[in-house]
């Protein structure tokens, strides 16, 4: 199994490494787009071992729209600039208008979906859930890839957030298994434990470190966004490891040799991506990154 890890990884790193450095915009935000769609999939999948249904098709367009959106804002002129505000990480008036409409268009979908389908009555509630769940924990999420992207050395950011994510995986991999002896949630995970964790989030700061002498940012503040988008990252790997759980299966997929499905590699980047984005976002507004 690890020989299986590393050698998919070995081929995998220095592709996206690639697409990260030097793919166009729209080129990373169709990769980033169909690594979505894969995990989104996975995600109903689950449900449906667990035996819950899901309105795929509506979810999967609506998913591709956020898609279109976020690359639209990411490579629009005016993309990396925002009002200031120093009390918010957000400005009201700076959510993006094509992001909300594509919400309401789902939600809107979702009444008429849940009203006029053939599904059980017993069985429409769950479908209404499932496709909430997929749009708002495994597709909404990712998408923020792409708008870190479109920031101000958003590629290197990207490429960090990445590197910190497969450091702290590495480094949770290695030290548990050889000596992690507390464990961290036996219920979700029951190879998961508290010192995997703490070597997760040393790998990961590690990395942010080293990686600050190439980002325009003090090596604290490069490390407050690590240890952020790391806490967040473990949290949705738990997150995916309660997925996996209630449908009693181990990986989501087959796809990635060694790795399992693509949500099972992706599982850490459903919150670290949102939370290094709005961290980032906040930095712009207050003026300490240009």
């Amino acid at each position: 199994m690890f020989w299986k890890r590393t050698a998919t990884a070995a081929i995998l790193m220095p592709v996206i490494v690639a697409l990260v450095l030097f793919a166009p915009l729209w080129l990373l935000s169709g990769v980033a787009g169909v690594v979505l769609l894969l995990a989104l999939w996975e995600f109903f999948r689950l449900g449906e071992i667990a035996g819950y249904s899901g309105f795929v098709q509506w979810t999967t367009l609506c998913s591709l729209l956020i898609v279109y959106v976020q690359w639209a804002n990411a490579s629009a002129p005016n993309a990396s600039r925002r009002p200031a505000t120093r009390l918010l990480p957000f400005h009201p008036a700076s959510v993006p208008s094509g992001l909300e409409a594509v919400l309401f268009l789902f939600l809107l979908g979702l009444a008429i979906s849940v009203s006029f389908t053939k599904l059980e009555l017993s069985r429409r509630l769950s479908a209404l859930i499932m496709s909430v769940g997929g749009l708002l924990l495994v597709a909404l999420p990712l998408s923020y890839l792409i708008r870190i992207a479109g920031l101000p050395s958003g590629r290197r950011f990207l490429l960090l957030v990445l590197a910190l994510i497969w450091a702290g995986d590495i480094c949770a991999y290695l030290v548990g298994k050889s000596v992690g002896r507390i464990p961290m949630a036996p219920i979700l995970s029951p190879k998961k434990t508290w010192e995997g964790a703490a070597a997760n989030l040393l790998g990961s700061l590690v990395v942010g470190y080293i990686a600050a002498r190439w980002l325009p940012l003090p090596a604290m503040t490069v490390l407050g966004l690590v240890l952020m988008a790391n806490l967040a990252g473990q949290a949705g790997d738990l997150l995916e490891s309660a997925y996996k759980r209630s449908a009693s299966v181990k990986d989501s997929g087959q796809l990635l040799p060694g790795h399992g499905g693509m949500l099972d590699r992706i599982d850490s980047l459903t919150l670290a991506a949102p939370m290094a984005w709005w961290y980032l976002w906040w930095l712009l507004g207050t003026g300490r990154l240009r």
